[in-house]
């Protein structure tokens, strides 16, 4: 009779310590998702700024690299550069580029300036500026 109790009081030892063990399983588990979710959040700020570009990763994709093309930061109302020339480094995302200052659409400088902040990340596109084969004059085709 002895030996009986004796085995349900460790095996009850057992299931209790099973129990505990499985509670701090789920409390360290529930407290490791909350750190996660802090890196989470923190990481989604991350998102938010590599959304923006500098001027290198938002030319890359047009034709020539941008040249001839109107960039502006995002801040800037009215003011943008005409591209006249980028110096590339090797990694494609830093260099130097110079441009034509416009203001309101019309360019304020005949000269090229070199072009301060290029590698800041607020830089767009001036989609409805006008492009290099619409700045030339077309040659007209005569007749035979």
């Amino acid at each position: 009779m002895a030996t009986i109790v004796a085995s349900r009081a460790a095996s009850m030892e057992k299931t209790t310590s099973f129990f505990r063990l499985s509670f701090n399983f789920f409390r360290n588990f529930s407290s490791s998702t909350t750190t996660i979710n802090t890196t989470t959040s923190a990481a989604s700020v991350g998102t938010k700024n590599s959304k923006r570009k500098n001027l290198f990763e938002v030319v890359q994709f047009l034709p020539n690299w941008g040249i001839g093309y109107q960039m502006a930061k995002t801040h800037w109302i009215g003011v943008s550069y005409q591209i006249t020339r980028i110096n590339l480094y090797r990694d494609g995302r830093h260099g130097k580029a110079w441009g034509i200052v416009h203001k309101d659409g019309l360019p304020t400088a005949d000269a090229p300036k070199k072009i301060s902040g290029v590698h800041k990340r607020c830089w767009r596109y001036i989609a409805n500026s006008k492009t290099p084969e619409e700045s030339f004059p077309k040659p007209e085709l005569q007749a035979a």
